[in-house]
């Protein structure tokens, strides 16, 4: 006998695999760099609002699409020393200081 949650589950059943456990995986192999990658995040993110800009005129700042702006203020772009460098050259900020 199925119960109505069990045929409500069923009925809206994905016919995707998940991909929750490769993600997990993922996110933990690159735990380090994706750490980084959120301070720069957050330091754009903080930028922006101290300057009142949109993604649009950070973008111009930088050189760069509106797009690749979103990619860096998720925090989740691989970004190389010389991107960071770029950054902090073209706003005049600091990203990061190394701690531990």
């Amino acid at each position: 006998m199925t119960t109505k949650a069990i045929k409500f589950l069923e009925s809206h059943l994905s016919e995707n695999p998940s991909s929750f456990v490769e993600e997990a995986v993922s996110r933990k192999e690159n735990e380090s760099w994706l750490r980084w990658s959120r301070q720069v995040a957050m330091m754009l993110i903080g930028y922006m609002q101290d300057n009142g800009l949109k993604r649009a005129d950070l973008a111009s700042r930088l050189g760069v699409s509106p797009q690749y702006v979103s990619k860096l203020i998720s925090g989740t772009e691989n970004l190389s020393f010389k991107s960071i460098a770029n950054i902090e050259e073209k706003l005049g900020i600091v990203c990061f200081v190394a701690s531990r």
